[in-house]
């Protein structure tokens, strides 16, 4: 497989998956058919909209900015991003390594996005320090070729020094816009970062308890936190 940015899923019961429901109690068979190889992912050429090793140093000056207070490297990571059709972040040290601490045990997830007509699910995972995502759609009809379709990349280099984390992405806008992924790199934060033991429950069953995990369970958490109101909001207007 030559995809770059592509999942490698090895779904052995794909035909017998496809007919479950979604919220099907047997999602842990779902997780035992889905092999994943996320050391190919970092090895493989680019796809269409993402960029080969797409490092800090290759959008700033490191070195120059290690002059800068965290306050500053903020105001000038915002600044660049601010005119570009992207999502981007400054992430504190504290809530980064939360965040990676968990993924470590649970590098896998389910988000779920506001589209016109209910929900669509994407599937998270984490391999280092990038995050791919791609339609739950996409690998049951796509199989090992399903491509990255939003992928955050977190770069802490500043991290021990400034106490801060830089988060840009890229996305294919063929599948998705900025308010879309913006709205999927919250719910990074709703789940891996939450201070709220049920929410963060949910990424530990989907990947240490899969048979118990429901689907309409991301959503609900999704709609208290109010996260997809205003992309739902506006999409809605957009139909009338």
């Amino acid at each position: 497989m030559s995809d770059p940015a592509a999942f490698e899923f090895r779904l052995e019961k794909r035909s017998e998956f496809l007919k479950q429901p979604v919220g099907h109690s047997r999602q842990g068979d779902f997780i035992k058919c889905v092999e994943q190889k996320t050391d190919a992912l970092g090895k493989q050429s680019v796809s269409r909209g993402f960029t080969k090793d797409k490092t800090l140093s290759s959008i700033f000056n490191i070195e120059m900015v290690k002059e800068k207070t965290a306050e500053e490297i903020k105001q000038i990571w915002q600044q660049y991003f601010a005119a570009k059709d992207t999502v981007y972040a400054v992430i504190p040290e504290e809530k980064f390594d939360l965040i990676w601490n968990r993924a470590q045990s649970c590098p896998t997830f389910l988000c779920a996005l506001p589209r016109r007509e209910g929900y669509e699910f994407f599937v998270g995972q984490w391999t280092g320090t990038e995050l791919h995502f791609t339609a739950l759609i996409n690998i049951q009809t796509r199989g090992e070729a399903a491509a990255s379709q939003l992928i955050l990349y977190h770069y802490p280099e500043l991290k021990e020094e400034k106490g801060i984390v830089l988060m840009t992405a890229e996305m294919d806008s063929t599948f998705m816009n900025v308010a879309e992924a913006q709205c999927i790199a919250n719910q990074v934060q709703l789940f891996y970062a939450t201070d709220r033991k049920e929410t963060y429950g949910l990424v530990e069953t989907f990947n240490l308890r899969p048979n118990e995990f429901k689907y309409m369970s991301v959503i609900a958490e999704l709609e208290q936190s109010g996260l997809g109101a205003e992309l739902k909001c506006a999409q809605n207007q957009n139909k009338t």
